[in-house]
């Protein structure tokens, strides 16, 4: 097992991090996949393992080898694969644990293991049964132990934020010499301030012993919704690793957001001075690929990654973003891994945002044809949580917005097949009368159902983007499917609902051929600049 590159020796032999870089430690396969509702299996974790380094995360916690067989076949796995991110194994300060671990890493590039001892008075009293002695004593027998078996070891002091000072600078003094390359002071709780984690990591690293040879790191929890402010401020305070997840998923209310804190050391890097080597295109599509793989979508208002992240339906602010992106974003969707910021049309939009979108669908209304518009999507967005742009299509050509057509669904089947092919069969009626049934495979339903609707239309539709949620809650939900797709020059968008998905996405394929079908020749869309 290699030492991991970032770690710099001095010509003392001393051994610290690079100063104006912050590794960041991801713990999503371990901390996160502890959580209810985030357990994973094997090919997943791998999946999302491979996700972490193409996104650049420096250390990656593949899981606790002690914990099953599976979670030692699965660290073991992600060992073998991986060729630039180190991996770590997690143990407790116990010999069978450190054993296990080192052995789950024996075929990987860039290995490390992490032991971990309550360090609190609540903790040594009610969890552990120890004295400070008998804790300072088997921590440094577990660094040792670990020492022989791999270059790279961290410790981490769990409930570090409320232990002594004194004694957690004791005990990390001690496991410095016992050969700790890292010393992780964790939140376990989420209970400190901001204010009180600068203080103790100030503390620390002006009392433990050769702390100018230790990477400090902040692992922090989010139980009064502070944990990326607590780990920003550890950042402030000297600490060069920061333990985080993806969607900031974790033990109760979860972890710090790894998104999160990279965007705020990116965006406010004159104020930090630090960076990381985080790829943060990756950071919207690493996050789907967790809602994607774990079925847990994260929340509209989710900082960076969430639906609303880069998202505008307020009248004020859609003529504020179509005149300076800056009056409102403070950072592009295009630096996250998202497309283009959304206007999205609803009740609170106003004349100028519709304009922007009218002309972006081919349609340039003069003032008074505009004001008619705009009448009728008032009257339709007091209606609908959002105007898409079949509705808004509609209305420019003088149709109503709630009629289907002229294509509609009469009939759908669908069935897959072993090896992950599907068949789907649609029937299918025009409004001048005719009946058009087809049928097609596809690789799973919903891309036969799109060829079978392909067919039945004879339309030529290049799918560039299709997302998924659900609008409705309960085992009858609704869900709601959006498709993008191209057709001759052009991108069109669709979507439709139904409590089975595969029909909503019939759906949202069948607005996208009535849009065509509907479309008058041949305004050509205006350019308008890309927010």
């Amino acid at each position: 097992m290699n030492p991991d590159s970032d770690v710099t020796a001095t010509t003392s032999g001393s051994i610290r991090a690079a100063d104006d870089r912050v590794r960041i430690f991801d713990t999503t396969l371990r901390d996160g996949e502890q959580a209810p509702g985030f357990s994973m299996d094997r090919r997943t974790k791998l999946r999302i393992a491979q996700a972490l380094e193409a996104l650049g995360v420096d250390v990656l916690e593949a899981g606790f080898p002690q914990a099953s067989p599976d979670d030692f076949a699965a660290v073991a796995e992600i060992a073998r694969t991986l060729k630039t991110t180190t991996v770590c194994a997690l143990a407790r300060c116990q010999s069978g644990d450190i054993d296990s671990a080192a052995r789950a890493l024996e075929q990987a590039r860039h290995a490390r293991i992490h032991v971990f001892l309550s360090t609190s008075p609540l903790h040594r009293e009610h969890k552990l049964g120890m004295s400070k002695a008998q804790v300072v004593d088997a921590a440094v027998a577990a660094v040792e132990q670990a020492r022989t078996r791999c270059h790279e070891v961290e410790f981490s002091a769990e409930d570090a934020l409320r232990t002594e000072p004194e004694f957690l600078a004791e005990v990390f003094s001690a496991v410095v010499a016992a050969g700790a390359t890292t010393l992780n002071a964790p939140d376990t709780v989420g209970y400190t301030t901001p204010a009180e984690i600068v203080e103790l990591f100030t503390y620390l690293r002006r009392h433990v012993r050769d702390a100018d040879k230790v990477i400090f790191s902040s692992h922090c929890h989010d139980d009064l919704g502070m944990a990326v402010a607590n780990s920003l401020a550890a950042v402030s305070a000297g600490a060069r690793q920061v333990e985080c997840t993806i969607n900031g998923i974790g033990e109760r209310a979860g972890n710090a957001a790894l998104e999160e804190i990279v965007m705020a050391l990116k965006v406010r890097a004159p104020h930090f001075g630090v960076g990381t080597r985080i790829d943060t295109r990756r950071l919207y599509p690493t996050s789907r690929l967790l809602t994607q793989l774990t079925g847990q979508a994260v929340p509209r208002n989710k900082a960076i990654v969430g639906d609303n992240a880069f998202a505008h339906e307020s009248g004020i602010h859609q003529h504020g973003m179509l005149k300076h992106r800056g009056t409102y974003e403070i950072m592009r969707p295009q630096d996250v891994g998202i497309a283009e910021t959304r206007l999205v049309l609803g009740k609170h939009s106003g004349r100028a945002a519709l304009r922007q979108r009218l002309e972006t669908l081919g349609h340039t209304p003069d003032d008074g044809a505009l004001d008619a518009i705009f009448a009728r999507f008032k009257t339709l967005a007091d209606k609908k949580r959002e105007v898409h742009d079949e509705d808004l299509e509609a209305i420019a050509l003088g149709l109503d917005p709630d009629a289907a057509g002229p294509w509609r669904l009469v009939q759908l089947n669908t069935s897959t097949h072993l090896g992950g092919s599907a068949s789907a069969s649609v029937k299918l009626r025009h409004d001048d009368g005719r009946e058009v049934g087809e049928a097609a495979i596809g690789d799973g339903p919903v891309d036969a159902v799109l060829r079978a609707i392909e067919r039945a239309t004879g339309s030529d539709l290049q799918l560039t983007d299709f997302q998924v949620r659900a609008v409705s809650e309960g085992g009858d939900a609704q869900g709601q499917a959006q498709l993008t797709a191209r057709h001759a020059t052009r991108e069109w968008r669709g979507h439709g609902v139904s409590t089975d998905i595969v029909e909503a996405t019939a759906l949202a394929a069948l607005a996208i051929v009535n849009r065509i079908e509907r479309q008058t020749p041949a305004t050509p869309p205006v350019a308008v600049a890309n927010l």
